[in-house]
């Protein structure tokens, strides 16, 4: 089974920067995506960024453009998202999930097309 292992919250100041791990196994087919979404207490989830597995094509929400950035290091089946100039509105859990077939979506479906497995979710607030 594909398990996803979320990692990296903690707690910065305003305009810090803070990097999220999400570590995968147990992925048998090669036509795949894993995305980060978040979700703000009282909120509905945000679907944020998200990164095919050839790695050569990534998509980011406006609310994260410029600010985040999506990687992967294939050799450790790891999934990063770097996360730079946080700001109090990026304060939420943070999960990492992945949703196979994407090509049939593309990237940008990640907003209305449900992923198939899930990881925990890790904290990451941003104090002012």
């Amino acid at each position: 089974d594909v398990q996803l292992q979320a990692s990296g919250g903690g707690l910065v100041q305003a305009g810090e920067s803070l990097r999220l791990s999400c570590a995968a196994s147990g992925i048998t087919f090669d036509d795949y995506a894993i995305g980060w979404f978040r979700q703000a207490q009282g909120q509905e989830r945000e679907a944020i960024s998200s990164i095919s597995s050839s790695s050569d094509r990534a998509y980011y929400a406006d609310s994260v453009q410029g600010r985040f950035t999506i990687s992967t290091n294939n050799a450790k089946n790891t999934v990063y998202l770097q996360m730079n100039s946080l700001n109090r509105e990026d304060t939420a859990v943070y999960y990492c999930a992945l949703k196979q077939g994407i090509s049939r979506y593309g990237l940008g479906s990640m907003k209305v097309v449900p992923y198939d497995y899930w990881g925990q979710g890790t904290l990451v607030t941003v104090s002012s």
